[in-house]
């Protein structure tokens, strides 16, 4: 299934009844000439939602400060930013904007002084580096790291046992190891290993972060036919499709239905699917957790990410010094907020210090009593970094157009050189 719909599924479609919402509770009578953040953002039930407790927290100690969150489905802030900055007229641009981290890079690098640096602003050393990294140019760190897209294995811990495995044969395998579980499973209990659209180049993508490597080196230059890790990623590709342990899927519905209706055993992906697999009660006590599987390459980690997106501040924001200010004191110092939000919204945030509230070490008896979310924090401090470049949506195309090549029989040095080729072409 295509990684981008996974997260528009949330979006709304339009602004909701209160564009500026949550404005208005925020509003007060302090100070007539009180400065107005304006922030763009998307998924009223998630980031908006957070974004409205963090405004109003940061309210509550200044009061002459308001907030206008304004909601939009993810592809209009991403065409609205876009066209805005291209045109350059600022007036209208808000002072925060929520950007997607693959897309970080590109907006950095295309639009040089749009965004505000917020380096002596906010300690960047307290947030995951892998995060910061993508967000930092010339030396200069442009955004406040938000949510993660942590990777791990939910695995069904009764169907893997009825395979004749143990919760301790899941852990820190390698995706070989995997797929041979995926085998006894199928043969065991009549249940495919995980679902997947065929088309999907999520597994790849986590696969290859996994390993510290990109479509793009550390220095932005092409990097597909010597990348053992994207080999190796896609030689993986090849064996579900052979091995036919998967069950093919198409779209957010059917992939999550195949984990609610038990037709699968493991689903591997970042962590934002938890509450999509605790949404069928009726299995609780049936899932556990493992680490992300590893590839058979050097340099490869049991720890990877998929999607997240982090706080940009615009350098032509009315009200940046009290925007840069507002995310330093809640996204970068309040601890308690983030347990708020676990709690709240399943958000797991990049602060590393939030992994040591009460939040993060409570065990979750739907996952066998497990300390879920101290995992998948302690996860997020190994995923390595990567360049993701400015042309990620277009890798993700070239790697996409040889699927079907590969599932006929296409050998994969075929694959990567097309890849390389396809993707030179653009970015020349």
């Amino acid at each position: 299934m295509n990684f981008a719909k996974r997260f528009t599924i949330r979006s709304t479609a339009a602004a909701m009844m209160g564009l500026a919402l949550g404005t208005t509770g925020l509003m007060t009578s302090h100070a007539a000439n009180a400065g107005e953040v304006t922030i763009w953002a998307w998924d009223p039930n998630f980031n908006i939602a957070i974004m409205q407790e963090a405004a109003k927290r940061y309210t509550a100690k200044n009061p002459g400060v308001t907030f206008k969150i304004v909601d939009m489905a993810k592809a209009d802030v991403e065409q609205k930013l876009q066209t805005t900055l291209a045109s350059g007229v600022t007036k209208n641009l808000p002072d925060i904007v929520l950007v997607e981290d693959y897309n970080a890079p590109k907006y950095l690098r295309s639009f040089p002084g749009a965004f505000e640096s917020l380096s002596g602003k906010v300690d960047h050393k307290a947030f995951a580096n892998y995060k910061v990294n993508l967000m930092t140019m010339g030396g200069k760190v442009y955004g406040l790291p938000f949510d993660t897209g942590t990777t791990g294995m939910y695995y069904r811990s009764d169907l893997i046992k009825q395979a004749g495995f143990t919760d301790k044969d899941m852990q820190n395998i390698t995706w070989d190891r995997y797929l041979e579980i995926g085998k006894q499973v199928e043969a065991k209990t009549g249940k495919k290993m995980f679902a997947m659209d065929p088309q999907d180049i999520a597994s790849i993508r986590i696969m290859m972060q996994s390993a510290g490597r990109w479509y793009f080196d550390k220095d932005g230059k092409l990097d597909i036919k010597n990348n053992p890790a994207l080999k190796a990623a896609l030689e993986t590709q090849v064996k579900f499709m052979k091995t036919g342990v998967y069950k093919p899927t198409s779209g957010w519905g059917e992939w999550v239905g195949a984990l609610n209706k038990g037709d699968v055993a493991s689903v591997i992906t970042g962590v934002w699917i938890t509450g999509s697999v605790k949404a069928e009660a009726s299995q609780s006590g049936k899932w556990a957790v493992a680490a992300t599987p590893r590839l058979n390459v050097p340099g490869s980690t049991n720890a990877s990410n998929l999607g997240g997106s982090s706080w940009y501040v615009l350098a032509a924001g009315k009200e940046k010094a009290a925007a840069a200010d507002f995310l330093n004191q809640i996204y970068a110092k309040d601890v308690d907020f983030y347990q708020t939000i676990l709690q709240s919204r399943g958000a797991v945030g990049s602060l590393l210090a939030s992994r040591n509230g009460k939040a993060y070490s409570e065990a979750d008896p739907f996952f066998g009593g497990d300390k879920v979310w101290q995992k998948y924090s302690d996860w997020m401090s190994k995923v390595p970094s990567v360049n993701y470049g400015i042309y990620t949506a277009e890798g993700d195309a070239a790697v996409a157009a040889q699927l079907p090549g590969l599932a006929q029989g296409m050998p994969v040095e075929k694959a990567l050189e097309n890849i390389h080729n396809q993707l030179a072409s653009q970015i020349k």
